[in-house]
C-alpha cells in the first residue's frame, strides 16, 4: 500500500529528498509524473489514463506535505522500508488503507515510473 503522511505533520521536510521516486511534496505545492521519473511526454498511466508527465497536478494537500498515491512504491526496488517513514521524527508517514498494493503492484510501478 501507499504511504500517507497524516495532519500530524509538522513540515519539517525531512521526508521529502528521502523518496526515491520524487513522490512526496510540500503542501500546495503542484506536482508532474516528470518530477524524479523517466518519464516525459505524453504517457499512459497504469489505470490507462493518458496525461503529460510535465503538466502540473492539483496539490493533494494545501497544509502539510504530501504523497503521490500514484508515484509511492513504498521504496520497493530501492530500500527495504520506507524512507519517508524511518526518517519522519513525529511518525505521521504511515501505511494509506486507501491505496492498498501488493509488492508486485509496487515493484511495476517502480518499473514504470523509471522505463526499467
Amino acid at each position: 500500500m501507499a504511504i500517507i503522511i497524516t495532519d500530524e505533520c509538522i513540515n519539517c521536510g525531512a521526508c521529502e529528498p528521502e523518496c526515491p521516486n520524487t513522490a512526496i511534496y510540500e503542501g500546495a505545492d503542484d506536482w508532474r509524473y516528470k518530477d524524479g521519473t523517466s518519464l516525459s511526454g505524453k504517457i499512459i498511466l497504469p489505470d490507462g489514463t493518458e496525461v503529460d508527465a510535465g503538466d502540473a497536478q492539483t496539490p493533494i494537500s494545501d497544509e502539510v506535505y504530501y504523497i503521490v498515491p500514484g508515484k509511492c512504491t513504498e521504496c520497493k526496488g530501492f530500500h527495504d522500508e520506507p524512507q519517508c517513514a524511518a526518517v519522519c521524527p513525529v511518525d505521521c508517514c504511515v501505511p494509506d488503507d486507501n491505496h492498498v498494493e501488493d509488492e508486485e503492484t509496487l515493484l511495476e510501478r517502480q518499473a514504470f515510473l523509471h522505463n526499467e
